[in-house]
């Protein structure tokens, strides 16, 4: 066992008691409107909105590969915008827009603010929607950021 509880569920309803941070992969175009962001934005519009500011003032920010933004949604929920696709695939793409370093990166900002809020961590299967990663690599990384710090991670696997 590696330390993440796997369900089957919904990301957006996280389980369990006390501070809960939801995290997500982002693109660094500024682009949200598919994937587990769709989720998202039905539930909280602050989320997106927040992305949205944070790459417009990049020019006077952090926003950039390897990034990490956590916005309050509810007393006890955060979402972490984690910055870890270059650009968005397409259909003249080549390759998947997922960066695993800059998962890894993010992954550690967010182990941060997860042990300033005393905080749980739940997720689907980041990085590996619409940035067209692979769980095998992903999954390690969580470990390394976040399990072998003691945060508790919960990945949800919707449906079914």
């Amino acid at each position: 066992m590696n330390g993440i509880t796997y369900v089957r569920g919904d990301a957006t309803s996280p389980r369990g008691k006390g501070v809960k941070i939801i995290a997500h992969v982002c693109n660094d175009l500024g682009g949200w409107g598919r994937g587990f962001v769709v989720a998202v934005s039905r539930r909280w519009p602050e989320p997106e909105a927040a992305y949205r500011r944070w790459h417009r003032e990049r020019a006077r920010n952090d926003f950039g590969l390897g990034a990490a933004q956590l916005v309050r949604v509810e007393p006890y929920v955060w979402v972490a915008n984690l910055v870890g696709q270059r650009g968005m695939r397409t259909g003249r793409s080549s390759g998947a827009p997922v960066r695993y370093e800059a998962i890894d990166a993010a992954l550690g900002l967010l182990a941060d603010r997860a042990i300033e809020l005393e905080a749980s961590v739940h997720m689907p299967r980041i990085g590996c929607g619409l940035a067209g990663g692979r769980w095998d690599r992903v999954e390690p990384l969580v470990v390394g950021r976040l399990v072998d710090r003691g945060i508790p991670v919960t990945v949800y696997d919707f449906g079914a």
